[in-house]
């Protein structure tokens, strides 16, 4: 049809143009070439949509290209169903295009069969384990993944109802949480609030239709706040922009969830954020708003000081205003802003010659204690229930997190709920598996005492211990706790 075409077309004279705005190099010969072997592939296959198969690698390649990937990546994306879906080799894919993008390409591809007798569930969970090995080694396996996972979410409508919810409940158990902790909210924030639609679907539609009959309302109250805040700026000297912004749809349900609140209940749902040009504005803009308004007790946090794992930074603080309206207010510099929304994409940069995207992909495995944590579990579990099982568990989307420190000053985050045990095996499996006693604040604590936020944790640990104890396997909080205490004794 002339009208799938033109779709086609002008999808992909829209790629070439987003790569050719931020890349150095204005050679797109990878790209072309990418692009007519996956058309040619898949030339004959339509979606459950209708629409020409191509459609849905042309639209992962624009959103990587969004991200501002390298070629590689994006070559990848275009090409990353061929093998799993056309008669297109592995070993054509390489040939052609060489081993760094074939690896991308197989890293996203799921296996098709690997025995007679393996169920369709236990290929599912060993494609799992495939994609998390191949993301421990490149990174950009997963960011390809991710912007594949969001298109079919964007397109879940046309799926049966079963295979909505199937998808959608893994894109909140896997997907969401993995772009979260790589920092990438542009994706993390649509994923979750499409698994919401399709999981939730009353809580979706109430939340939309309360926040649109209450906008007006809270914008106009906003309005004269951020107004306010922004004289106040002017007066101090300090070059910022100013503006409110709404909580996406699925944070609003999370924090009904986990502060057992009806929507009624939620006041944060609106945002002031304040985009200052370096630190010390930032701690001065917070003077500045602490002395003008209110500060909610127990509601400031530091992420300047203490960044979150996937290095987000801001200073937050919940303020109320003379006429009693209370409001979030966020503080952070230009370049805390772009890593909020990009994550580790923020920093990826090209020169003429491209970038050894690889080596970016290498520093951030180093970086990523769950990155890292995830590898050690794939050596350690064979079983690939227990193994999804914990992945599941770890990267549980509505878990609150606390910060807790070394007494040199060193910073764990761990789950709301975590124990001293919990805490040494994030230091370190030997030293939690040899932990006799602790201190916290100063003084001796069991071992299954809860930590809050700012405890200071000093963990002794005894030589001559020949391992963990089982019991321990009763209060500890974190998966990796368990694990390791599971696998000692299944390895003694």
């Amino acid at each position: 049809m002339i009208e799938d075409d033109n779709q086609v077309i002008d999808l992909y004279e829209s790629l070439k143009s987003i790569i050719s705005a931020y890349h150095p190099s204005g050679d797109l010969s990878m790209i072309e070439k990418a692009f007519k072997v996956a058309d040619k592939a898949h030339k004959d296959q339509r979606r459950k949509s209708g629409e020409p198969f191509i459609i849905h690698p042309l639209s992962v390649a624009i959103t990587l290209a969004e991200l501002r990937l390298d070629k590689e990546t994006i070559a990848a994306a275009l090409l990353h169903d061929v093998v799993e879906d056309t008669s297109i080799s592995s070993d054509y894919i390489e040939t052609v295009f060489g081993k760094e993008i074939m690896f991308l390409v197989d890293g996203v591809t799921k296996l098709s069969k690997l025995s007679s007798e393996t169920s369709k569930e236990e290929i599912k969970l060993e494609s799992f384990r495939k994609l998390f090995l191949a993301m421990a080694k490149d990174i950009r396996v997963i960011i390809i993944k991710l912007a594949d996972r969001l298109h079919n979410m964007q397109t879940l409508e046309f799926q049966k109802h079963s295979k909505q919810i199937e998808i959608a409940n893994e894109t909140m158990d896997i997907y969401a949480p993995i772009a979260q902790r790589l920092g990438i909210s542009v994706l993390k924030i649509e994923l979750e609030d499409l698994s919401l639609k399709y999981l939730y679907p009353d809580k979706y539609f109430e939340i939309q239709k309360n926040m649109l009959i209450s906008s007006k309302e809270r914008e106009s109250n906003l309005g004269k706040i951020t107004t306010r805040i922004e004289v106040n700026i002017v007066d101090a000297g300090i070059d910022a922009s100013v503006r409110s912004e709404t909580k996406h749809l699925f944070s609003i349900y999370r924090k009904m969830i986990n502060r057992r609140q009806s929507l009624e209940e939620i006041y944060d749902i609106f945002a002031i954020k304040i985009i200052v040009n370096t630190v010390k504005d930032c701690y001065i803009v917070l003077g500045m708003l602490h002395n003008v308004y209110k500060p909610i007790p127990g509601r400031f946090k530091d992420y300047i000081a203490i960044p979150k794992e996937n290095m987000y930074q801001s200073l937050h603080t919940t303020l109320i205003s003379s006429e009693g309206t209370l409001f979030e207010v966020q503080i952070k510099t230009k370049e805390m802003h772009r890593i909020a929304k990009y994550g580790i994409l923020a920093n990826w940069k090209y020169n003429e010659k491209g970038v050894d995207a690889k080596q970016l992909s290498k520093s951030q495995k180093e970086k990523s204690f769950w990155l890292r944590r995830i590898l050690e579990w794939q050596n350690e579990i064979t079983d690939n229930h227990e193994f999804i099982s914990l992945v599941k568990s770890d990267f549980n989307i509505f878990t609150e997190f606390i910060s807790c420190f070394t007494p040199t000053g060193d910073v764990k985050q761990l789950p709301k709920g975590s124990t001293i045990i919990d805490f040494a095996y994030a230091l370190n499996s030997d030293i939690g598996s040899k932990t006799k006693a602790a201190y916290v604040n100063g003084k001796e604590r069991k071992l299954d005492f809860i930590l809050n936020s700012g405890d200071v944790v000093e963990i002794v640990v005894d030589e001559s211990s020949k391992g963990p104890s089982k019991e321990w396997l009763y209060f500890v909080k974190t998966s990796n706790a368990k694990n390791k205490i599971k696998n000692f004794y299944k390895t003694n």
